[in-house]
């Protein structure tokens, strides 16, 4: 672990040619102390690494100095071979590309490092798409990225459920979950995500657009996802829940309005049960989850949803009675 840690620090730094003690401690996951560690580690090895203190100071490497490391253990080189992988890459035109890494990537790898990762290719098989997805990539897929590598305007016509709109959009990414492409555009000034399947028409323009400073496509993936779950929860209830009812409930309902139920809520009385407030998508659907959690919940509020939860108990109850089955 230790070995990593160092050869990606020196790394960096071979890259950046000096950061901060923080920095790197954040890049790293580890603390400063453990950075300052490190560093003598690898000025004992001889490697030319200075610090300077103060405000303006940080750890610095030599110019002009370089490891002869790759960077690259057995199992990050085994990653680029990862069996099905390449779909992704293949549908943005990059399939080329990604063979002509892994064909370099072996070459440099000593025999025992290239060994493993076969074996890795051998044991791991990535398969992203859902078991009903469609072969081929969306119509429009390819001047999307097309324009997303060249910081290009579009103009997307886009089938929404109710009708086909016009937007002219910056593309700034292409997100594949599960096998379905989404685009991540800014549109007048705002952040969008438009599933790729629904373009019906791409025009990508000469117009170029500047790129949001430190955009990070991973991390707004992230946000805008939890924006659309959010957006989904459109009602509340009120439910009282046992300690078994507590731990279960995360996982029949969505995960992060139930734990921001369970933050929020009060103490357990004398006999453990708790009272939370938990945001759902409508009464339908949460009868439907919260009837799951059999007795180990109780519905205060509304009480219309109590008096289904009672209607699907009874009717179990009736279904299941002792006596001869049908």
């Amino acid at each position: 672990m230790r070995a990593s840690r160092l050869v990606a620090l020196l790394l960096h730094l071979q890259q950046r040619r000096e950061a901060t003690a923080a920095e790197l401690a954040g890049l790293l996951e580890v603390s400063v102390r453990t950075i300052y560690r490190d560093v003598a580690a690898l000025q004992a090895a001889g490697v030319p690494l200075w610090t300077e203190p103060g405000p303006r100071g940080g750890i610095r490497l030599l110019e002009g100095w370089r490891t002869n490391l790759d960077g690259l253990t057995a199992d990050e080189a085994g990653v680029l071979f990862l069996s099905g992988a390449p779909g992704a890459a293949a549908e943005l035109g990059l399939a080329t590309t990604l063979a002509a890494a892994q064909v370099k990537v072996l070459a440099t790898l000593p025999p025992e490092l290239r060994a493993r990762a076969g074996r890795i290719r051998e044991r791991f098989h990535l398969d992203a798409p859902g078991w009903f997805h469609r072969d081929g990539p969306p119509e429009h897929l390819a001047p999307l990225a097309d324009a997303c590598w060249s910081d290009r305007r579009v103009d997307i016509r886009y089938r929404r459920s109710d009708r086909e709109v016009t937007r002219r959009v910056d593309p700034l990414g292409l997100v594949c979950k599960a096998g379905t492409w989404y685009l991540v555009a800014r549109h007048r000034g705002d952040l969008r995500t438009y599933r790729v399947s629904r373009v019906v028409g791409a025009a990508v323009r000469d117009e170029r657009f500047e790129r949001p400073a430190g955009f990070d496509l991973a991390a707004t993936w992230t946000e805008l996802s939890n924006e659309f779950d959010r957006s989904l929860l459109r009602a509340t209830v009120r439910i009282r829940c046992s300690r078994l009812g507590v731990r279960l409930l995360p996982h029949f309902v969505d995960d992060a309005a139930a734990r921001e139920a369970i933050a929020a809520a009060g103490e357990p009385d004398v006999d453990g049960w708790r009272e939370l407030t938990l945001a759902v998508e409508s009464e339908e659907v949460a009868a439907s989850q919260l009837v799951a959690l059999g007795a180990e919940i109780e519905v205060l509020e509304p009480l219309s949803l109590r008096a289904a939860l009672a209607a699907t108990g009874e009717a179990i109850a009736r279904r299941n009675a002792l006596g001869p089955a049908h």
